[in-house]
């Protein structure tokens, strides 16, 4: 894409990110972006068309776009949450947290459950123009086991996990993503483990240096897309965070040329 066909696309990937168009709302038509962005309907075409390859819009009809993600299911009422009485450190220090929690399922008796509580993490998925996503090769002991991961890294106490994310692709590969989307915050071991993870898609990116954190940096590698799925099967894919990441950007390219 030329320089306005790119500014074109940033202005609607920025209005996307920022929430301006909601899950399940229609885009405005062709003709109304044509006159508001100052730009020819077939460089339109092909904003729109590398916005649905994203997956950041999914085509209606003809020629009708839409925002992904509108949600029918209703949440269901009535079910009651257990009752926590009361907790008492087991273990303490600034890497993990160890706790027995006194609960009350409904309807049963109280009884001790054991909680850990680890860091606040980011993680991101850097994207390019070529269907690569930006990865690192890197040996972890616990497991004894080399992988591919995403960049990621805890969040400081009062920290933006955006700034977190944009902080940690920087330092461990050198290079700063044009844009970050966040996609999803999740709970890796839901039953016992309280380590919330924020997830980010970063679209484009410039070399801005060597990678700072030389611990991190064994290797680092633009990777396709298409090689997601041989990965997985070889189990070369390490961290949950590395998997949401990857399957959130695979499901929502599927049957849109994901591969490269």
């Amino acid at each position: 894409m030329g320089p306005k066909t790119t500014k074109v696309y940033d202005t609607l990937r920025d209005r996307l990110i920022a929430g301006e168009y909601r899950p399940g709302d229609k885009m405005p038509s062709e003709r109304a972006l044509v006159e508001e962005l100052g730009i020819g309907r077939t460089a339109l075409r092909q904003v729109l068309a590398r916005l649905v390859t994203e997956g950041a819009l999914e085509v209606r009809g003809r020629s009708s776009y839409r925002v992904p993600g509108k949600v029918t299911i209703q949440t269901p009422e009535g079910v009651k949450p257990w009752r926590i009485h009361g907790e008492r450190d087991l273990y303490d220090n600034q890497w993990v947290k160890l706790q027995l929690w006194d609960v009350e399922p409904p309807g049963m008796e109280q009884f001790e459950h054991h909680v850990v509580k680890l860091q606040h993490v980011a993680v991101t998925a850097v994207l390019d123009g070529q269907d690569r996503v930006l990865m690192m090769w890197r040996y972890r002991f616990v497991p004894q086991q080399f992988g591919w991961e995403l960049p990621g890294g805890i969040v400081d106490a009062g920290e933006d996990p955006a700034d977190t994310a944009l902080r940690e692709v920087v330092e461990e590969t050198g290079w700063r993503p044009k844009s970050l989307e966040h996609v999803v915050t999740y709970q890796p071991m839901v039953g016992m483990v309280d380590s919330p993870h924020e997830v980010f898609v970063g679209h484009g990116a410039e070399k801005v240096g060597a990678p700072s954190d030389l611990e991190e940096a064994a290797h680092i590698e633009w990777v396709p897309l298409a090689d997601i799925p041989g990965l997985m099967a070889r189990g070369e894919l390490m961290g949950s965070g590395t998997l949401v990441a990857l399957l959130h950007i695979l499901a929502t390219r599927a049957g849109r040329g994901a591969t490269a």
